[in-house]
């Protein structure tokens, strides 16, 4: 397998195709790399090449005790792009790895990035505080950690329907497609999924957003039900200077795989403005 080990002896796996400009993608929780292979094979196909890791505790990685947090995803990613010496890349990330390119930027600026994009991405903040009243009550994160605690088995065959949108009046979402999030879920380390609903959930990535000073998509289902449209997306478009929105009527999260044709549409169209 094609890996590489970070400062804390973290062993983390990646692919890498095709030649051309690069892009790579964050992945959200808690699945894996291969959740962008729907995009990546695109891309390939129209002249890009594609990174993608497994983060920490995920996938084929390392299921490490320690950081499984924002901070640590944001030093990993920059540990991949830096191994392969990457430079003028996108980066792509969806849900919580929308977060982990927030943070990446925030810590690391953009010395080696071109653009950015977010889809269905976690930042500004998914926690309902006196600042964000509009975030999701604590309570919905601690079901989030005694379902997984349980039995995460079916806690993620469960959350599957909402993430996809299966549990919509006539949605058409494949059991194929439902039955492979529960697939990549369960590779991920249970201590590594558990802290990382505190690390989306509860980080707050205000300041890591105005930080952007490179062209950035920010791309959102409307019918959402994992991380709200309201408040996210508009929020942190209104936080990056000059981003771009586009939003889908009744998508769900996963969008990326419900929705593929028209996501790489118009992710391609950004890449290559």
């Amino acid at each position: 397998m094609s890996t590489i080990t970070t400062k804390d002896g973290t062993e983390l796996y990646y692919k890498d195709w095709g030649e051309g400009p690069v892009v790579t993608f964050s992945h959200g929780w808690p699945l894996s790399a291969d959740a962008w292979d729907g995009q990546m094979l695109f891309l390939v196909q129209n002249g890009f090449r594609v990174v993608a890791h497994d983060r920490r505790g995920h996938g084929r990685s390392s299921q490490t005790s320690a950081g499984n947090n924002m901070d640590g995803y944001a030093d990993d990613l920059a540990a991949v792009i830096e191994a392969l010496d990457l430079t003028g890349a996108s980066l792509v990330g969806h849900s919580t790895g929308g977060g982990e390119v927030a943070r990446y930027i925030g810590r690391h600026g953009t010395g080696r990035v071109a653009k950015a994009v977010l889809i269905s991405a976690v930042p500004p903040l998914m926690l309902q505080t006196k600042a964000n009243p509009e975030g999701l009550p604590k309570s919905v994160f601690d079901e989030l950690r005694a379902g997984l605690f349980k039995d995460r088995s079916q806690f993620y065959k469960d959350l599957a329907l909402m993430f996809y949108g299966a549990n919509r009046s006539g949605a058409k979402v494949s059991q194929g497609i439902l039955d492979q999030f529960w697939l990549w879920s369960m590779q991920s380390g249970l201590k590594n999924a558990y802290d990382s609903i505190e690390a989306f959930s509860e980080t707050d990535f205000t300041e890591d957003l105005k930080k952007f000073d490179i062209p950035t998509l920010v791309m959102h289902g409307e019918d959402d039900q994992i991380v709200p449209v309201k408040d996210s997306g508009p929020k942190s478009a209104q936080l990056i200077p000059g981003s771009q929105e586009i939003y889908y009527p009744g998508a769900p999260h996963g969008m990326t795989a419900t929705l593929q044709d028209k996501v790489n549409e118009d992710l391609l169209a950004f890449l290559k403005s």
